[in-house]
């Protein structure tokens, strides 16, 4: 065997060996301010590899104009484009500070993010909240009065509380509770239905424990957590950043360690390569639709959701989930012959 194949076999190994070993446990909820490490209050973080102002285009160049309104960075959408070209209010790209964004991934920093330290190696990664079951959210591209209600609400109803029973509980270990759920028919990723029940159950004893005189804030928070399957996968993806983040940097290593999405392309980082990204175009999509639509009327935001693929789970995992037939479209047997198909790129199977 040639002497870089054999190093870069066993800088394999050993990368895997770290994502294996990984131990995420989510510790705390604080401010993005507060709790990552370099983030500023003029710094807007969001999806994919960082770029000039000028690239950023559609619904994420709307998401980061609405988040620097959010913010209080600029007194209207006008004053912000002004303000970021300028480069008053920085934009960066979420993963260079360790964390993750679902869709337009935009994070501020008076907004609350989940802290999850992995126990294993000593890293820590970090998610923002999930903003709730109605269409119109900031993630897709858009801001108005009832977005930024409902903004306010994650931060000052909801966030605290989970935060204050996080930090009861002494921290929730993640794996053993996404092994249950991934026996229970999730993924991970667009099934997260046992997860969020299984995550209740972890939570509730503190919950009571803390909710004192006035039950409301509580009653609101429980109902934010279990209203929607997907407030979980803020959860699975912090918990995956943070697991991938162990593999990296391992030298000749050709693990992938990281995955994005912005406006304009896809991107993947390698173990063995440093923080640089590698670009390419965005995928085909065969995607079901609603009515009324067609391919035509697809559009990317970004989304870096795909760090749960990066370990292994959603795509990775869905003949696992067989429910998603209902939800992606095609049949049971497709989502069989995809999660086969995905070994022809794995390095190795999680013994997990």
């Amino acid at each position: 065997m040639h002497a870089m194949e054999r190093f870069r076999r066993e800088a394999n190994a050993t990368a895997l060996q770290k994502m294996f070993e990984a131990d995420p446990v989510v510790e705390d909820v604080r401010t993005a301010l507060d709790a990552v490490p370099g983030f500023a209050k003029n710094l807007i973080l969001t999806s994919g590899p960082t770029m000039e102002w000028v690239g950023y285009d559609g619904g994420q160049r709307a998401a980061i104009i609405g988040a620097a309104l959010f913010e209080g960075l600029a007194d209207n959408a006008e004053q912000a484009n002004d303000r970021i070209a300028a480069g008053d209010i920085r934009v960066l790209g979420a993963q260079e500070l360790g964390c993750v964004g679902s869709v337009a991934g935009v994070y501020t920093a008076s907004m609350p993010v989940l802290v999850v330290r992995n126990r294993r190696h000593g890293n820590v990664a970090f998610c923002n909240f999930y903003e709730g079951t109605n269409p119109r959210r900031l993630n897709y591209g858009i801001y108005d009065e009832a977005v930024r209600e409902q903004l306010l609400y994650v931060n000052n109803v909801v966030a605290p509380v989970i935060g204050e029973a996080i930090r009861r509980s002494g921290g929730i270990a993640m794996k053993p509770l996404m092994k249950r759920a991934l026996n229970m028919g999730d993924e991970l990723h667009s099934r997260n239905n046992a997860a969020g029940l299984l995550l209740m159950r972890e939570l509730l004893p503190h919950f009571l424990a803390g909710q004192g005189t006035d039950p409301a804030p509580t009653e609101k928070a429980i109902m934010a957590l279990t209203e929607d399957q997907y407030f979980f996968l803020r959860f699975s993806m912090a918990a995956a950043k943070v697991t991938a983040d162990a593999a990296h940097g391992v030298r000749y290593s050709s693990l992938v360690t990281s995955m994005s999405f912005n406006c304009r392309e896809f991107a993947i980082r390698v173990s063995g390569l440093g923080s640089h990204w590698y670009k390419g175009p965005h995928p085909q999509v065969a995607a079901k639709l609603f009515d009324g639509f067609d391919p035509s009327d697809i559009t990317w935001i970004g989304g870096e959701s795909i760090i749960t693929e990066t370990i292994g789970l959603g795509g990775f995992a869905q003949a696992g989930a067989p429910t998603l037939q209902s939800y992606q479209g095609g049949s049971v047997q497709s989502l069989i012959d995809k999660n086969l198909e995905m070994y022809q790129i794995t390095l190795g199977e999680n013994p997990d």
